[in-house]
């Protein structure tokens, strides 16, 4: 016996309307989101803007054995920062989307894995949530609503 279709039985039928006007939205406010709040992170580390600077950066990552630290704090401010604003306005989505999600990947398991999941300790929880999101992001591009549809390419 064939399963009942009840994709249409809303339990408040008149925000039918509401759903079908807005639902075009959704995804592009989940990318410019998450762009979005990629950008604050770079911005710290390329411009100071809330009281860090590049060399702090670059002496935790050298902390944490990564190297070149002073480098590759510059290409981590760049790629929050510009990739994501280019995930913000859809802008060669794919190539921005899969840069952050390999930064926040490293973030996860290189940076926070030994304090455990739960980002209230430090954990992994939150860099991997947003690493999931720019996976997805990469896998759908930038959509209808995008400077990418805008030009009429994506890459």
């Amino acid at each position: 016996m064939p399963l009942e279709d009840t994709s249409n039985r809303l339990i408040v039928p008149a925000l039918g309307g509401f759903y079908a006007a807005t639902s075009r939205l959704t995804y592009p406010l989940i990318r410019f989101s998450a762009g979005l709040f990629l950008m604050p992170h770079g911005a710290d580390k390329l411009f100071g803007t809330f009281g860090g600077s590049i060399d702090g950066y670059a002496a935790g990552f050298a902390k944490m054995g990564l190297e070149p630290a002073l480098p590759l704090a510059y290409l981590v401010g760049c790629v929050e920062f510009f990739g994501g604003l280019a995930v913000a306005i859809g802008l060669l989505t794919r190539p921005a989307a899969v840069a952050a999600a390999i930064l926040l990947l490293v973030a996860a398991f290189h940076v926070h894995l030994g304090n455990g999941f739960f980002w209230t300790k430090g954990g992994y929880e939150y860099p991997l949530l947003w690493a999931i999101l720019m996976i997805a992001i990469f896998f759908r591009g930038g959509g209808p609503v995008s400077v990418d549809a805008r030009i009429g390419r994506e890459f």
